[in-house]
């Protein structure tokens, strides 16, 4: 079974009701636009907190579509030979690759901080 959109009041520009005939509720395609890579600030950090010991590099902050964030994980974790996901608005990547990501995202001209230890 697939998802369905629901239009929320954003995606009508605030419209509720109108009496005018002529007025539109179609939903406004460009609500979602990636901002370009070098404006976008990426936090990089490693985490094993409620992961049963195991290590994973999070990358948040990514301003973008599903559809690219999940693009993004997949380059990710390819890199990396690793699993990993697009989850609750961050990048999750199985094992220790602070280093080499943060040397990939830079490649591809994103602002990205280190955080923690």
């Amino acid at each position: 079974m697939g998802k369905k959109h629901k239009l929320g009041l954003e995606d009508l520009g605030g419209l509720i009701y109108s009496t005018n005939p002529e007025a539109s509720f179609e939903a406004n395609e460009d609500a979602e636009e990636q901002r370009p890579a070098d404006k976008q600030n990426l936090y990089l950090s490693r985490d094993k907190k409620n992961r049963k010991g195991k290590v994973v590099t999070l990358i948040e902050g990514f301003e973008g579509s599903d559809e690219e964030a999940k693009a993004l994980t997949k380059n990710l974790k390819q890199l990396c030979g690793s699993g990993g996901a697009w989850k609750d608005e961050e990048i999750v990547v199985q094992g220790d690759f602070r280093d080499k990501i943060f040397q990939f995202l830079i490649q591809k001209g994103y602002k990205v901080t280190k955080k923690g230890g």
